[in-house]
């Protein structure tokens, strides 16, 4: 690879997250129509596809790109050009060989996987998703590869190729089979292989991106041995692999208990067991998608802190860190709330030709909008302790909280007045026990104990206010608009109206309950653009 001009922090900072806010959207373009068009029982296909899937790749890419991208970061910065190639060659190797049978266990042994989650439909779509492991690997290490020597721009381009191509070919392919008469589950691997065919445009890419970039500079340096670079790589990212892996077990662990217990407790079909938790899923995708966006939050702030504790300055990380907090309670809790005061019409709304999946969806949106907030405070809380080098204890936190979700799915779920409706609960107890301990371990392990009180207050009020706003102006726009207007254009406007006025009395409250302070904007860096025109002087 030649030598490019290497990104600042910032920069490379600031590419992931544009990346990270492209997919996101381009994943919404994708999500939601295709909700339209598989319906319940084909989202429920393909959802189990799906985490079959993460659980594979956690194991080969949660943490071994993280430990390639530092040790070529150490030998970039130090000149040992011949160590950071042999790290590359060794590390393409091993995942090679993880990605290589992760695809041949997925795609032989299909029937056994699906067979073990109770949802037997889902061979085709999983088969379909077989060869993106083995891509998905190969493209994490070239990923970390390149974002070891601070070049953060092959990264992002990638997986905004991965996305377009998702949408592109995988919403089209899914409408195209079943209106030709297919079954469900072909027309759910019509849309998960657009998933497959993004990661091999995406890997062809980086392929030909390494190969026209080249260094062929010199370098008297010694590279260490192969089996010495397998080693460190394995120590460094074993530990987070195993932390990250903990959630995709629970989340395996989930559907086949809420399935199994759909079709046990409860003696339904698996047709209508699939119908059920497709309901579920589908309320999911929203919370998920405000999830995502928390990442970029903590990718541009959190390391500041954790420069700011190798100086020793205390004051500073724990300036940026209640930064953090107050930026995370401004996105996070009017999204959590609103998602819950309007969801019903908010899926009416993204779901136009399946209504009454939408209604259906609804009251899990209702619940799992408040799980949103706790689930944004996971991912925060888990950088934050991170930083301060307790990498083992959101390990422990997420196995508690899986325990919690485990146990409530089997008792609610199996009960007939409750049914799936125990999924959302059973989710939301999950994040809050979650939330609640990683809450705890911040403040044991802070230097100076961040006042959780002071930093949520405000904004609980601002969101709770725009929540009431937004339910109070849906239901007269709702009522005045349904005798002049179709169902669904009444339901559009009042939810899109509402969501206005909430937006528009939401950033009225920010300003007059001066929630972001002065000292908040000077530490978020400088390419946050968007949150600093927040700031009153």
């Amino acid at each position: 690879m030649s030598n490019p001009k290497k990104q600042s922090f910032l920069g490379g900072a600031a590419i992931l997250a544009a990346a990270v806010a492209i997919v996101k959207l381009i994943g919404a373009a994708y999500k939601l129509p295709l909700n339209n068009i598989l319906g319940d029982v084909g989202m429920s296909y393909w959802d189990t596809a799906y985490k079959i899937y993460n659980f594979l790749l956690t194991f080969s890419t949660a943490g071994l790109p993280l430990a390639i991208s530092k040790l070529t970061s150490e030998a970039y910065t130090q000149g040992r050009e011949n160590e950071k190639r042999k790290i590359f060659r060794t590390a393409i190797w091993l995942f090679f060989a993880l990605g290589l049978v992760g695809s041949l266990l997925m795609f032989f042994q299909a029937d056994l996987l699906v067979g073990f989650l109770r949802n037997e439909n889902a061979m085709r779509p999983v088969q379909a998703l077989a060869p993106a492991v083995f891509c998905v690997c190969i493209l994490a290490c070239m990923r970390g590869y390149t974002q070891g020597q601070g070049n953060m721009t092959p990264t992002a381009v990638s997986q905004v190729l991965e996305a377009l191509c998702k949408v592109g070919i995988g919403l089209p392919l899914a409408w195209y089979l079943l209106n030709i008469g297919r079954n469900m589950d072909v027309g759910a691997a019509g849309a998960i292989l657009g998933v497959t065919i993004g990661t091999v445009v995406s890997m062809l890419f980086l392929c030909i991106y390494l190969f026209t970039h080249r260094d062929h500079r010199k370098s008297l340096d010694v590279p260490s041995s192969g089996g010495t670079l397998v080693k460190r790589i394995l120590a460094i990212g074993v530990p987070i692999t195993l932390g990250n892996s903990a959630m995709s077990i629970i989340s395996i662990l989930d559907t086949k208990i809420v399935l199994g217990r759909l079709q046990d407790g409860l003696s339904l079909a698996p047709t209508a067991a699939n119908a059920l938790n497709g309901q579920y899923t589908t309320g999911m995708v929203m919370p998920n998608m405000v999830a995502s966006f928390v990442y970029p939050v903590t990718m541009s702030l959190l390391p500041f802190a954790a420069a700011a504790l190798a100086r020793n300055d205390t004051r500073e990380a724990d300036r940026t860190i209640s930064t953090a907090f107050r930026l995370l309670a401004l996105l996070a809790l009017p999204a959590g709330i609103g998602l819950s005061v309007l969801a019903t019409p908010i899926e009416k709304l993204v779901l136009p030709s399946q209504q009454e999946l939408a209604v259906a969806a609804g009251p899990h949106l209702q619940i799992l909008g408040i799980a949103t907030i706790f689930i944004c405070l996971m991912v925060l809380t888990n950088a934050i302790l991170q930083t301060y080098g307790k990498e083992k204890i959101p390990i422990f936190t997420v196995i508690a909280g899986g325990v919690v979700k485990i146990i409530l799915n089997y008792i609610l779920v199996g009960n007939p007045e409750i049914n799936i409706h125990g999924a959302p609960i059973s989710t939301l107890c999950c994040y809050m026990v979650i939330a609640g301990l990683n809450l705890f371990f911040v403040w044991v392990y802070s230097p100076q104990k961040p006042r959780y009180m002071q930093l949520f207050a405000k904004p609980v009020l601002a969101s709770v206010l725009m929540g009431g706003a937004a339910w109070a102006v849906y239901g007269f726009l709702n009522r005045m608009l349904e005798s002049g207007h179709s169902a669904y254009g009444a339901n559009a406007i009042a939810t899109l109206g509402a969501i206005l006025i909430g937006v528009i009395v939401y950033f009225i409250l920010v300003i007059a309950l001066r929630i972001l302070r002065a000292e908040d904007v000077k530490s978020i860096p400088h390419g946050t653009k968007l949150i600093k025109l927040l700031h009153l002087k």
